[in-house]
Protein backbone atom coordinates (compact mmCIF):
# COMPACT_ATOMS: atom_id res chain seq x y z
CA UNK A 1 0.00 0.00 0.00
CA UNK A 2 1.25 3.52 -0.78
CA UNK A 3 2.29 6.01 1.86
CA UNK A 4 0.80 9.48 1.41
CA UNK A 5 2.02 12.69 3.05
CA UNK A 6 -0.23 15.31 4.61
CA UNK A 7 0.25 18.76 6.13
CA UNK A 8 -2.06 21.06 8.13
CA UNK A 9 -4.13 23.62 6.25
CA UNK A 10 -3.90 26.09 9.15
CA UNK A 11 -0.69 26.02 11.22
CA UNK A 12 -2.54 27.60 14.16
CA UNK A 13 -4.85 24.60 14.42
CA UNK A 14 -2.66 21.52 14.76
CA UNK A 15 -1.65 18.74 17.10
CA UNK A 16 1.75 17.07 17.49
CA UNK A 17 0.82 14.56 14.76
CA UNK A 18 0.01 17.06 12.00
CA UNK A 19 2.07 20.09 13.07
CA UNK A 20 5.12 19.14 10.99
CA UNK A 21 3.26 16.97 8.49
CA UNK A 22 2.75 13.23 8.67
CA UNK A 23 2.62 10.11 6.54
CA UNK A 24 -0.45 7.91 6.24
CA UNK A 25 -0.74 4.45 4.66
CA UNK A 26 -3.77 4.16 2.39
CA UNK A 27 -4.94 2.07 -0.51
CA UNK A 28 -4.77 3.74 -3.91
CA UNK A 29 -8.57 3.88 -4.19
CA UNK A 30 -9.07 5.49 -0.74
CA UNK A 31 -10.20 9.10 -0.65
CA UNK A 32 -7.50 11.52 0.56
CA UNK A 33 -7.72 12.56 4.20
CA UNK A 34 -9.29 15.96 4.84
CA UNK A 35 -8.99 15.83 8.65
CA UNK A 36 -6.11 14.87 10.93
CA UNK A 37 -6.85 11.43 12.43
CA UNK A 38 -5.75 12.66 15.87
CA UNK A 39 -7.12 16.22 16.29
CA UNK A 40 -9.69 16.52 13.49
CA UNK A 41 -8.30 19.75 12.03
CA UNK A 42 -8.12 20.24 8.26
CA UNK A 43 -5.19 18.69 6.38
CA UNK A 44 -4.23 18.43 2.72
CA UNK A 45 -2.30 15.81 0.78
CA UNK A 46 1.04 17.03 -0.52
CA UNK A 47 3.20 15.82 -3.35
CA UNK A 48 6.22 14.14 -1.86
CA UNK A 49 9.70 14.00 -3.26
CA UNK A 50 10.90 10.64 -4.45
CA UNK A 51 13.51 9.38 -2.04
CA UNK A 52 15.96 6.99 -3.63
CA UNK A 53 18.14 6.34 -0.62
CA UNK A 54 17.17 4.61 2.59
CA UNK A 55 18.71 6.25 5.62
CA UNK A 56 18.83 4.25 8.79
CA UNK A 57 19.14 5.94 12.14
CA UNK A 58 21.74 4.67 14.54
CA UNK A 59 20.50 2.45 17.36
CA UNK A 60 21.36 5.25 19.82
CA UNK A 61 19.30 7.80 17.84
CA UNK A 62 16.35 5.40 17.59
CA UNK A 63 16.53 4.66 21.33
CA UNK A 64 16.57 8.36 22.21
CA UNK A 65 13.67 9.03 19.82
CA UNK A 66 11.61 6.33 21.56
CA UNK A 67 12.53 7.74 24.99
CA UNK A 68 11.49 11.27 23.96
CA UNK A 69 8.18 9.95 22.60
CA UNK A 70 7.56 8.03 25.85
CA UNK A 71 8.18 11.19 27.92
CA UNK A 72 5.80 13.14 25.66
CA UNK A 73 3.13 10.46 25.95
CA UNK A 74 3.38 10.64 29.75
CA UNK A 75 3.22 14.47 29.69
CA UNK A 76 6.75 14.76 31.04
CA UNK A 77 7.48 17.75 28.80
CA UNK A 78 10.60 19.02 30.58
CA UNK A 79 12.23 15.58 30.46
CA UNK A 80 11.37 15.21 26.75
CA UNK A 81 12.61 18.73 26.04
CA UNK A 82 15.93 18.31 27.81
CA UNK A 83 16.66 14.96 26.16
CA UNK A 84 15.68 16.27 22.69
CA UNK A 85 17.68 19.47 23.22
CA UNK A 86 20.81 17.61 24.31
CA UNK A 87 20.60 15.09 21.47
CA UNK A 88 19.83 17.81 18.89
CA UNK A 89 23.01 19.62 19.90
CA UNK A 90 25.02 16.42 19.62
CA UNK A 91 23.79 15.46 16.14
CA UNK A 92 23.13 19.02 14.85
CA UNK A 93 19.44 18.31 14.08
CA UNK A 94 17.38 21.51 13.77
CA UNK A 95 14.05 19.67 13.55
CA UNK A 96 14.78 17.89 16.82
CA UNK A 97 15.80 21.26 18.31
CA UNK A 98 12.38 22.67 17.34
CA UNK A 99 10.70 19.66 18.95
CA UNK A 100 12.68 20.40 22.12
CA UNK A 101 11.51 24.03 22.06
CA UNK A 102 7.89 22.89 21.60
CA UNK A 103 8.26 20.60 24.63
CA UNK A 104 9.92 23.35 26.69
CA UNK A 105 6.89 25.57 25.94
CA UNK A 106 4.52 22.81 27.05
CA UNK A 107 6.55 22.54 30.25
CA UNK A 108 5.85 26.24 30.90
CA UNK A 109 9.12 27.84 29.79
CA UNK A 110 9.15 31.31 28.21
CA UNK A 111 8.87 30.98 24.41
CA UNK A 112 10.78 34.23 23.72
CA UNK A 113 13.83 33.02 25.61
CA UNK A 114 13.69 29.67 23.84
CA UNK A 115 13.51 31.23 20.37
CA UNK A 116 16.57 33.36 21.15
CA UNK A 117 18.38 30.20 22.31
CA UNK A 118 17.45 28.36 19.10
CA UNK A 119 18.62 31.23 16.88
CA UNK A 120 21.92 31.48 18.72
CA UNK A 121 22.55 27.75 18.40
CA UNK A 122 21.44 27.65 14.75
CA UNK A 123 23.87 30.46 13.95
CA UNK A 124 26.63 28.50 15.65
CA UNK A 125 25.77 25.41 13.60
CA UNK A 126 25.91 27.29 10.29
CA UNK A 127 29.33 28.85 10.93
Amino acid sequence: MPIYEYEPVNLNQTCNKCKHGFEFIQQINDEPLVKCPRCGHDVRKIISWCRAAVMEASEEHAHIGRKIAAYEKEGMWSHAAELADTHAEKIKDNQLKMRAIDNYEKAGCNAGTLEKHAKTNNTDVEN
